[in-house]
């Protein structure tokens, strides 16, 4: 398990060892020491551009710095400072927020940085002193677009099921099914459309098509089985071999075996699903705010190379 930005503090001052060393061997022989796997080290961040050991070590780090303890010498460098070393006299001393706490440079970092937006607080208490600031951003995040997957899906449920067909094609036509086509999407009419609710152009000029079966059921009436063999035989009926069907529910899992053994391609979406593709596409939803998330260039500042 990857341990939390301050449970490396003490690792990042013990390799520096009083010596200048670059962050890139301590993200590396940390990494080792503690004996991590593979899939361990090479577990990237959400953003896909930094592992999550080196994020955390880079973090323990900046905490270190900002209360003393080290200092950078030069661009990816550091060494562990007088402080740093008195620190680490005592192996039976825990070296993490509560302990910079007594020091002034770090009560001035964190009166710096009290007045930011991001309220941690609002965080799993046993998360809060665990996460680095952009973990805390993200696990927010996170919790806030749970909230609204949640409205989201209590809104269709409590909509016309005419809407819901509505919101169906909507959202395909979003997702890029038809292309830039007008017709991309449609509904199949109100009754007698043999178990169908809509059909989606699966290319612009609408060659192939998709057919769609929208249930706006309430939580906890799930799809069964049946349900998936009457959309089976709408599609054989209009000899279709493409289809999807999507309920703000859940399905069972006879219908998903159902689903998965008839001859025609059945997508099954269920509510939890329905509700990000939602979020993901700017359906019933939109953006208030976006936030960038900065990161010092230290290539700005110096020219011999990057880190």
């Amino acid at each position: 398990m990857i341990p939390n930005y301050q449970e490396l503090m003490r690792p990042v001052l013990e390799f520096s060892g009083g010596r200048e060393v670059n962050i890139r061997d301590a993200v590396e022989a940390i990494s080792e020491n503690l004996g991590l796997s593979e899939e361990e080290k090479t577990e990237l961040l959400p953003s896909g551009k930094q592992t999550k050991i080196a994020n955390r070590i880079h973090w323990a780090r900046s905490y270190l710095k900002q209360a003393g303890l080290v200092k950078n010498t030069k661009r990816g460098y550091y060494v562990v400072t007088e402080r740093g070393r008195k620190a680490l006299e005592n192996p039976n001393v825990t070296i993490n927020n509560e302990l910079l706490e007594q020091f002034d440079e770090y009560q001035d970092f964190k009166s710096r940085t009290k007045d930011a937006k991001l309220n941690i607080s609002d965080l799993p208490e046993e998360n809060q002193n665990l996460n680095t600031p952009d973990e805390s951003l993200r696990e927010a995040h996170d919790r806030m677009n749970d909230s609204l997957a949640f409205d989201l899906l209590e809104q269709v449920r409590g909509a016309e099921p005419a809407f819901f067909e509505d919101v169906i094609v909507e959202l395909f036509v979003a997702m890029g099914y038809g292309g830039s086509s007008t017709d991309a999407g449609k509904k199949l009419g109100r009754s007698g459309d043999d178990g169908v609710d809509g059909v989606i152009n699966q290319d612009p000029l609408g060659v192939d098509q998709i057919y769609l079966q929208a249930k706006r059921y309430a939580q906890g009436n799930n799809i069964g089985s049946a349900a998936i063999r009457d959309f089976f035989g709408a599609l054989s009926l209009m000899r279709a071999s493409k289809g999807i069907f999507v309920t703000t529910s859940k399905f069972s899992s006879s219908a998903i075996e159902t689903a998965a053994n008839l001859g025609s391609r059945i997508v099954l979406i269920d509510g939890a699903q329905l509700s990000k593709l939602m979020i993901k596409y700017n359906i019933g939803c939109r953006d208030e705010e976006v936030l960038h998330i900065k990161k010092l260039d230290d290539a700005y500042f110096t020219d011999d190379g990057l880190l």
